[in-house]
């Protein structure tokens, strides 16, 4: 199995090493993670052990989901390293569900949604065929550049925080950046690798001593949480609440798409039919596991695509430490509390350069795409600037019916969806190649379709 170490998927590497490179997945990834209980316990109105209950239970579930999806078993789980987390995509459509009904009916429309995903993963992955590289390329660029509001956000300080844009905040994310930088830079073999950890330790340190953080919460956070079942009652299941959620995972299935090609791009390893159903498989079985242990639906963690690209750590058995890691945060609050005390802006200088490489990756697949003679450079440029939309303008669809806003608030999705059309539009569904196979010259055959899979995608 050890293959090459951390240059390749299923290498493996001492434990130590691996612990370390996992918590550097961990760290970048728990804002994220944390959120959407916090926002759905507002919403509701829970009492803040209630609130408690949702995070530890989320944090536990994702270890649990990072599990499935990293190591796998039988034709589930995709075994490359996608580290799991809550899908902002399900937000809104549970908001609305527990305003009009109770937390049981939100869990019962999950479980639903999610053995509709596990179901429906083997015929919705055949659409891998309208994914050539410049559909991918151009996801990966998409994905890249709608996580950046979110890393000057943090850099702020945080949406909500009075001193959001202070010059204590940016000063010390753009230390905290420059720690990365530096690392990424100077540092050799095993450090080199964790230079976004140690931007976020030393970026924490800087915080302390400009007496931005402290862990009082610590102090207060609960030692032991018990993950109870069926917490808030047995599920409910309403029609109306079951179809809003398959919506969302509909959305889901096609942002894992994405996630999942450029994971495979970045590890050198190929993401087929049999090899996406894998990975739909695996988040509808944890969003069904979601359902059960009082947390939500489940997909990849786009940010944690970045960090892969810039430390260069490929080995799937790193993220799997992450989702260990993540199931002892959920049963010890007291850690969660010691990981939750990072402040936004420290994170914020490390996403910069986490995101800023997804872009970075995305324009690299492009290069390997051919531009002349052909509708492609039209293809990205629309499908980029479609996904912008909502970056630039977030109430630009607030008059769209509900159902249209899962899909369009989503600058991922909604762009991604628009690069396989205008694919299907401009270039077809299959190909053919000249007489001296030069891949270069390839031309389509527009709007035919071929059983099973070409054997190279159009460049």
């Amino acid at each position: 199995m050890n293959k090459d170490g951390v240059n390749h998927v299923d290498g493996m590497v001492p434990l130590p090493q691996m612990f370390a490179y996992g918590l550097q997945h961990v760290l970048a990834m728990y804002a994220g993670a944390v959120a959407v209980p916090i926002i759905i316990a507002q919403a509701m109105n829970l009492p803040i052990e209630d609130l408690i209950r949702l995070i530890t239970a989320d944090l536990f579930t994702c270890g649990i989901a990072t599990l499935i999806q990293t190591i796998g078993f039988g034709n589930i789980g995709g075994r490359i390293p996608l580290i799991q987390g809550v899908t902002f995509a399900s937000v809104g459509p549970m908001i609305l569900i527990g305003s009009q009904h109770d937390m049981a009916t939100i869990y019962g429309a999950i479980i639903l949604g999610g053995l509709f995903t596990f179901l429906v993963a083997p015929f919705f992955s055949r659409l891998i065929r309208l994914f050539p590289p410049v559909v991918t390329g151009t996801i990966i660029t998409i994905i890249g550049i709608n996580l950046m509001p979110v890393a000057v956000r943090w850099l702020g300080g945080g949406v909500g925080n009075p001193e959001f844009g202070s010059i204590t905040n940016i000063a010390l994310g753009v230390a905290t950046f420059v720690i990365v930088v530096l690392t990424y830079r100077f540092g050799k073999g095993f450090f080199g690798n964790l230079a976004v950890l140690v931007g976020l330790i030393l970026g924490t340190v800087l915080a302390m001593a400009v007496g931005i953080t402290n862990f009082d919460e610590v102090g207060r956070a609960q030692w032991i949480s018990i993950i109870e079942p069926f917490y808030f009652g047995f599920p409910k299941f309403d029609f109306a609440s079951v179809v809003s959620m398959i919506i969302v995972m509909l959305v889901v299935m096609v942002e894992t798409t994405g996630d999942s090609i450029a994971v495979g791009e970045i590890v050198d390893k190929k993401i087929g039919q049999k090899e996406l159903a894998a990975v739909l498989r695996a988040d509808g079985l944890s969003t069904m596991i979601g359902g059960v242990l009082n947390s939500f639906p489940y997909t990849a963690f786009a940010q944690n695509v970045g960090l892969i690209a810039v430390t260069r750590v490929k080995s799937r058995f790193v993220v799997a430490m992450s989702g260990v890691i993540l199931i002892v945060l959920g049963l010890f609050p007291k850690l969660a509390a010691i990981v939750a005390c990072i402040p936004n802006a420290v994170l914020g200088g490390a996403g910069i350069a986490m995101f800023g490489m997804i872009i970075a990756s995305g324009i690299r697949s492009l290069g390997k795409v051919h531009f002349d003679s052909n509708y492609n450079l039209m293809l990205v440029a629309i499908s980029i600037g479609v996904s912008m939309i909502p970056m630039t303008a977030p109430h630009f669809y607030e008059h769209f019916p509900a159902g249209a806003q899962i899909i369009l608030e989503s600058g991922i999705t909604a762009g991604s969806i628009v690069a396989v059309l205008l694919n299907m539009l401009f270039n077809g569904f299959g190909y053919k190649s000249d007489n001296d196979g030069n891949t270069a010259t390839r031309k389509y055959r527009h709007f035919t379709r071929y059983k099973g899979y070409p054997k190279h995608f159009y460049q």
